[in-house]
């Protein structure tokens, strides 16, 4: 059963930058036919896809947010991480990190993130 964990700080700073790393245990980021990715669901509105990495090490991005996003991973730690610049309070959101293959997807639990002078 692969669990996706996120860890990061819960309050941002305008015009900083968002860090957020999810940790996967019972399954490798490196499986082939699986991607690993990052979505994000303001206050009051639907999910949000913001992009992907998959287990080549190529990242997909939400074209709105793919001049701010950035997606890496550390494949000896089995994480990945997701890092959005000059952030604004439109930005506060929970943050998911999940798992996609053949259709189906595996969240986490969600972290909220504000961004508030």
């Amino acid at each position: 059963q692969v669990q996706l964990q996120e860890s990061g700080p819960g309050l941002v700073k305008p015009s900083e930058t968002l860090s957020l790393t999810c940790t996967v245990s019972g399954g490798s980021i490196t499986t082939n036919s699986v991607v690993w990715g990052w979505i994000r669901q303001p206050p009051g509105k639907e999910p949000d896809w913001m992009g992907a990495i998959d287990a080549s090490g190529t990242t997909y991005y939400n074209p709105p947010l793919e001049s701010r996003t950035s997606i890496a991973r550390d494949t000896s730690k089995n994480q990945f991480t997701l890092q959005l610049s000059s952030v604004a309070p439109s930005d506060t959101a929970v943050y998911y990190c999940a798992r996609g293959s053949q259709g189906r997807s595996t969240w986490s639990k969600g972290t909220q993130v504000t961004v508030s002078s």
